[in-house]
């Protein structure tokens, strides 16, 4: 059953009131408003839960810190000072920074159009001012993508285009794309019709050695392939993920890349992650190979030891070995089993690690038998049961891993058509 919610002006009242009429302080209002809404099975999630405080400049309604800054923008816009909206969008910038509650009132109340003037105007103006208004269009659209429409859309291509050799733009301007497109299935299609994709893998190629640019332009590579929305049937995810390898040199990008962030962890996570997204063929598969992705990825399992990176490396190399007898050969040569069963003894608690490994190790033997002797050789069925006993997520791909290795295996009965539940 769907909550029930209010608009903020309803939460205000309600504190107002018990301010006036029964003389709560601020703090006691605010509690007793929330007790009160809650009671009543209302989500408040998007409702700022503090009191609203009065204007120094007269006796103007109470008002929140956040609709205080989007008037003091939408003035300084409108008489076109850069320097006012320069402060004004930083100001704005910290608020919708604070929690969603705040970037919601703000787009209630039209944020988004205010924005897109300071963008107009700050195009004119410099760089300085541009980067203070994506920050703040990336802010303001965090969770709610719905807020850019197409010239927005085309703007920020637009932007991406005319600055890619600016780090810091380019930065903020692909965090927007990523808001932009996660769970929104139509603006991800206008991003790719206007050319959004080579902007990323060039903003990998052309920005190597800048950690923040690498991470967001993977992060948006991802959500370009991601299947999330659930407004529409069908998306175009794999098209996504086709255009990027085969029309944008993606996987060769991202290799190379790895290569140069090697003591990188958190680069090298997202790294491996999207390669993962990307190797959605055989042909692509191959390609990885011949690039030698292959062994960067068995080089960053046993080389690294944050279980994020263990976590992503298991993940591609699973992808890889995946029906693919000779790719499960060059791991194994690599060293690859003995590096993922070492990452499960070195993340015991990291269920993602656990389960990652166990199905990679699943891969290895499924259609190379000749495999499972050495990999138990080396403790494989000991951290596998290991795994199955700690994390419930693992259960199933252990009992195949363990299966496929040709370990006994202990099918429980979950039911037997007589009456009484199921085993827990």
């Amino acid at each position: 059953m769907a909550s029930k919610r209010i608009t903020q002006e309803t939460f205000d009242a309600a504190v107002r009131e018990n301010i006036e009429e029964f003389e709560m302080g601020p703090e006691e209002a605010v509690k007793e408003a929330v007790e009160q809404f809650e009671s009543q099975g209302v989500d408040l999630s998007n409702i700022i839960k503090l009191a609203p405080k009065g204007s120094a400049d007269g006796p103007q309604e109470p008002t929140h810190d956040i609709l205080q800054a989007l008037g003091d923008l939408q003035e300084s816009v409108a008489r076109s000072r850069p320097q006012e909206v320069s402060a004004y969008l930083a100001r704005f910038f910290e608020h919708c920074k604070q929690d969603k509650a705040c970037r919601f009132l703000a787009a209630q109340k039209g944020a988004y159009p205010i924005l897109l003037a300071a963008w107009k105007l700050a195009a004119t103006s410099d760089q300085g001012l541009l980067l203070q208004t994506l920050n703040a269009l990336s802010a303001l659209t965090d969770g709610q993508p719905d807020l850019l429409d197409t010239q927005g859309l085309q703007l920020l291509v637009v932007t991406l285009a005319q600055n890619a050799d600016a780090a810091d733009l380019t930065c903020s301007g692909i965090r927007c794309v990523c808001h932009a497109s996660l769970k929104h299935e139509q603006n991800r299609q206008s991003l790719v019709k206007a050319g959004v994709l080579p902007l990323l893998t060039g903003a990998i190629a052309r920005h190597g050695h800048c950690a923040d640019v690498v991470r967001e332009a993977c992060w948006a590579l991802r959500v370009m392939t991601f299947d999330d929305d659930i407004r529409v049937p069908f998306g175009h995810a794999h098209d996504h993920a086709k255009m990027i390898v085969q029309e944008n040199g993606g996987l060769k990008v991202l290799i190379e890349a790895a290569k140069a962030f090697s003591d990188n962890p958190s680069v090298l996570s997202e790294l491996c992650s999207t390669l993962s997204r990307l190797a959605v063929r055989n042909e692509f598969c191959q390609e990885v190979v011949d690039l030698g992705g292959l062994g960067v990825l068995v080089a960053l399992l046993a080389n690294c030891s944050d279980h994020q990176v263990c976590e992503q490396s298991c993940a591609a190399l699973c992808v890889l070995a995946l029906r693919k007898p000779e790719n499960s050969r060059v791991i194994m040569e690599g060293g690859g089993a003995l590096v993922a069963l070492q990452a499960m003894k070195a993340h015991p608690r990291e269920a993602g690690v656990q389960k990652q490994a166990c199905m990679l190790i699943r891969n290895l033997v499924a259609r190379s038998q000749a495999f499972s002797q050495p990999i138990l050789d080396l403790g494989a069925e000991a951290l596998i049961l290991q795994a199955r006993a700690a994390h419930r997520d693992c259960e199933d791909v252990a009992k195949a891993a363990l299966r496929d290795l040709g370990c006994r295996v202990e099918l429980r009965e979950l039911w037997t058509g007589q009456k009484g539940n199921l085993a827990p």
